[in-house]
């Protein structure tokens, strides 16, 4: 991840500098040097504090006296999340890329922790999808992470999830799980992506290790739910989750709920990084 990340940053910054920082290079001397406090300006759990400092080192900051909390962590509205002094050009030249990753990924863990809450006390675990940023997706679901969701595959190649369009194309859920088994190792769960109950009975016929109730309604799902149980069968809901109807889809006893809205929708926390003179 470290050399995915290293490029990633380079990258951004090459995006953001073009030939080079003109207004610092002929404001800023050389030799200046500056004290760095990133703070909250709402409350939040922290994400992506490695990938913002290395941001600066990447421009070579010379960074001395770092502090900051760590990933996971939560904060409230004034608190201090990094503090430090550095190179003042390099420092410019780089809060921007910087803070665009911390407050996108910080955004991410917060959003991801409401969720996580809205189902508490209940055994039922909150995951994302692939619905990410290219070139972001590992950053991402560590972001998911650390606001106490869990991970879904990270990519096609991890796992078989036999969706509508699939299902399509192979001719039934029983002919692509049939298929899926064949050319899969013996290791690989198979999950199948059902719409209504008759499909769910396919899919169980068929033998899929897990299936994915998507769109279904609250009273399809328990039902489902009921019919799995004494089978080892993991049940996924996905669709449309939000906030105001999560708690009732984990009482139906699913065992995921997958919500793409984590990566895809949550806000930027709002943080400021202000510098000042050593």
């Amino acid at each position: 991840m470290t050399k995915d990340l290293r490029r990633l940053i380079s990258e951004a910054l090459e995006e953001d500098i073009g030939q080079e920082d003109i207004t610092t290079n002929r404001t800023v001397p050389a030799d200046a040097r500056c004290r760095v406090r990133l703070w909250a300006k709402q409350d939040g759990i922290l994400s992506g504090i490695e990938a913002f400092r290395m941001v600066f080192d990447r421009l070579k900051a010379d960074i001395s006296q770092w502090d900051s909390l760590g990933n996971g962590d939560r904060f409230a509205d004034g608190d201090d999340l990094a503090t430090f002094e550095g190179g003042a050009r390099p420092v410019l030249t780089a809060e921007r890329t910087a803070m665009n990753i911390v407050r996108h990924l910080s955004g991410i863990a917060t959003l991801t922790a409401k969720y996580v809450e809205a189902v508490d006390g209940l055994s039922c675990k909150i995951c994302d999808t692939r619905k990410t940023m290219p070139l972001l997706r590992r950053l991402e679901k560590e972001a998911v992470v650390h606001g106490g969701g869990t991970n879904h595959r990270h990519t096609l190649f991890n796992g078989v999830l036999i969706k509508e369009n699939h299902i399509a194309m192979a001719g039934g859920i029983h002919k692509a799980v049939e298929s899926a088994t064949a050319g899969a190792h013996h290791l690989m769960k198979i999950e199948v992506e059902v719409t209504n109950l008759h499909e769910f009975e396919e899919a169980v016929t068929a033998g899929a290790d897990a299936i994915m109730l998507d769109n279904m309604s609250l009273e399809d799902m328990g039902e489902a739910v009921e019919r799995a149980k004494g089978k080892k069968i993991l049940i996924e809901a996905s669709g449309n989750a939000s906030l105001d109807n999560l708690r009732a889809i984990a009482e139906t006893g699913v065992h995921l709920i997958s919500v793409g809205a984590l990566t895809h929708s949550a806000p930027a926390i709002d943080l400021s990084l202000i510098i000042e003179q050593v």
